[in-house]
């Protein structure tokens, strides 16, 4: 079976909510989750997220990134999460992260996507979400 993730086009699994993005289907076929028109368009929303967050909430580690996407409350795994991306991105968790380096980013949101859907994520979709920034 497909992950739930892949079979939305939304590789970070991101919640439903009043947010619109660039290639959202709306209504969502699924009632807790976003789905997209295409991967790229699902990782395009996490570059955004992700860059709103430092931004808006000044979390500039993965540690810091991941606590707020998966927080405790919600998830009994975040502290595994977080050491995923950072060995997947190979960015030590706590260090400063650079939201607007292309490759830093990719590694940290395929690695996300890993952990999300337990899947390698397709790179080239990877990379055309960063293009659709």
């Amino acid at each position: 079976m497909t992950a739930r993730g892949l079979r939305n086009n939304n590789p970070g699994n991101i919640r439903i909510n009043n947010d619109l993005f660039q290639g959202e289907v709306r209504p969502s076929e699924d009632k807790s989750f976003k789905q997209f028109t295409t991967m790229a368009y699902g990782y395009r929303a996490m570059f955004k997220i992700l860059s709103n967050f430092l931004k808006n909430y000044k979390l500039d580690t993965i540690r810091k990134l991941i606590t707020r996407w998966a927080p405790p409350e919600d998830n009994n795994h975040t502290e595994a999460y977080i050491m995923a991306v950072s060995d997947y991105a190979g960015i030590p968790a706590d260090d400063p992260i650079n939201v607007n380096d292309r490759e830093q980013m990719i590694r940290i949101v395929a690695g996300m996507s890993r952990v999300e859907n337990g899947v390698e994520a397709d790179m080239p979709d990877v990379s055309d979400g960063w293009s659709l920034l």
